[in-house]
Order: structure tokens, then C-alpha cells, then sequence
């Protein structure tokens, strides 16, 4: 490749010098982009209650390299959001971006809904999302930049039986954003939600296993395949970066093509 393409490339989407800060870091999909988001450059801070996961994950993309620590985090429990962040400043200087990946769910019919599951679900995807970004913003706001990528989902805009409160959750997680992006354009601070389509992953395993609901989610999938975690890593990238100085308040849907129809009948 031209050496001068390559330049601009790296660029545009480098994220060397960046501090990215990811909750839900030791999930599937959270361990996936991190390892992705060090080799292009990003000094990750990996957040998740799963602490033995994330030295793992932390000891294996510096094994490769690339920068990381691991956090302690439980976002239902609020009063450790701050003193972690607090943490992170000191010990990085400053925060770039701030990735809120950590989600949860229960499938329930709406008539089984109870309050506990409602309320950790809520706690986790969308409170402290919530209280996250504010503790987050407050170091951006005194570098007048950053960038945060809320993860929303397909169940934002789009329903499957049983997702009631996960879906009220994730279209939370969109008000959010947009709340954000208008609220502290003004600092410097952008802020966009990523919105993966049917990924597969061992949590989803038990639905793309089962013939019946494989075949309705595929049969709604225009690629006609499953998502896989690393075909979030593209936009990833692309918000995190300074490629997206001029992108704020969206929601990014990498579905497969599942909200555009689907797979179309015999023509």
C-alpha cells in the first residue's frame, strides 16, 4: 500500500495515545473489541465484575503488545462509579473514550416481569450507563474531548417476544445518547450508540441452536448469517476515532441488514 495512504489512514483511525475505558469488558463481545481496540493503538482499562476474567484478558492483549488494566467495577452498586474513575485518572492522566458496553438480560413474558429483574437490568444497562458516562464526562469536560459509544441494541427500534425490559433498557440507552450529544457538545464531548443486530455468542448459543428461532432470526438477516462479535470492531474503531470528529447523537445499527427487510422473497 502507498506509504501516504497509509499515513492518513493511521490518522484517521489510530488510537494510539488514547485512553479507552470499556465496562462490561470480560463478556463476549466486550473482550473481542478490546483486543481489537489495543492492536490498533488504544491503552485499554478493562471494567467487569468478572475479576479473574479480566487479569486474563489484560495479561493476553499485553502478552500481544498492546496496553491494558483491569478494574473492579459493579455498576449497580453507584458509589463505586466515581472512586474508579478517579482511579483511572490519576493513574492514566485522562480518559478519552468511555465504551459502556456491560449489559444484561432475562427473557420474560410481560405477565412474568418482577421487580427484581426489572430493576437489575435497568441498574446495569441503562443506570449505569447513566451514571458511568456522567463520572466520565466531568475528566472530558476538562480536556474538552472525548468520545462516548453507548451500546444499544437491535431490541432499541426493534422487538422479539420476551425482551420487554431489555429492549426498554436499550431505547433508554438511545434517549441517552441523544441527550449527551446535545448536552455536552459544547465540552468537546461526543456521543454515539453502537447497535448490534443478532450476534452469536455463548449467552445467545441456546437461541441459534433451537431450529425454530435460528430460522425466524435468519430468515430476518439480509447476509443470512448470525453476527459475530468481531464485525462490531469496525465501528468500533470508527467512533473512537478521531475519523468520527464530526459524528454525535446517532445510533449505528451493524445488523447484518436485518432492520433494512431482511431477506428478500424469490424475485
Amino acid at each position: 500500500m502507498n506509504e501516504n495512504v497509509c499515513k492518513k489512514l493511521c490518522d484517521m483511525f489510530s488510537l494510539e495515545g488514547k485512553v479507552v475505558v470499556m465496562t462490561g469488558a470480560a463478556g463476549a463481545i466486550g473482550s473481542e473489541l478490546s483486543r481489537g481496540l489495543a492492536e490498533v493503538g488504544a491503552e485499554m482499562v478493562l471494567c467487569d465484575l468478572n475479576q479473574e476474567r479480566l487479569d486474563e484478558l489484560a495479561e493476553e492483549i499485553k502478552g500481544a503488545g498492546g496496553k491494558a488494566v483491569a478494574k473492579k467495577l459493579n455498576l449497580l452498586n453507584i458509589s463505586e462509579i466515581e472512586p474508579c474513575v478517579k482511579e483511572i485518572v490519576e493513574e492514566c492522566g485522562k480518559i478519552d473514550v468511555l465504551i459502556n458496553m456491560a449489559g444484561i438480560n432475562k427473557r420474560q413474558a410481560l405477565f412474568d416481569g418482577d421487580e427484581e429483574t426489572f430493576d437489575r437490568i435497568i441498574g446495569v444497562n441503562l443506570k449505569g450507563a447513566y451514571f458511568m458516562s456522567q463520572a466520565v464526562a466531568e475528566n472530558m469536560k476538562e480536556n474538552k474531548n472525548g468520545s462516548i459509544i453507548n451500546v444499544a441494541s437491535y431490541n432499541a427500534v426493534m422487538m422479539l417476544g420476551g425482551n420487554c425490559i431489555y429492549g426498554a433498557s436499550k431505547s433508554g440507552v438511545a434517549a441517552l445518547t441523544r441527550s449527551q450529544a446535545i448536552e455536552w457538545a459544547k465540552y468537546g464531548i461526543r456521543s454515539n450508540a453502537l447497535s448490534p443486530g443478532h450476534i452469536s455468542t455463548v449467552l445467545t448459543a441456546p437461541l441459534w441452536d433451537d431450529p425454530v428461532r435460528s430460522k425466524y432470526m435468519l430468515d430476518r438477516i439480509a447476509m443470512a448469517r448470525p453476527g459475530k462479535p468481531e464485525d462490531l470492531l469496525g465501528m468500533t474503531v470508527l467512533l473512537a476515532s478521531d475519523a468520527s470528529a464530526y459524528m454525535s447523537g446517532m445510533l449505528y445499527h451493524v445488523d447484518g441488514g436485518c432492520l433494512a427487510g431482511g431477506q428478500p422473497w424469490e424475485i
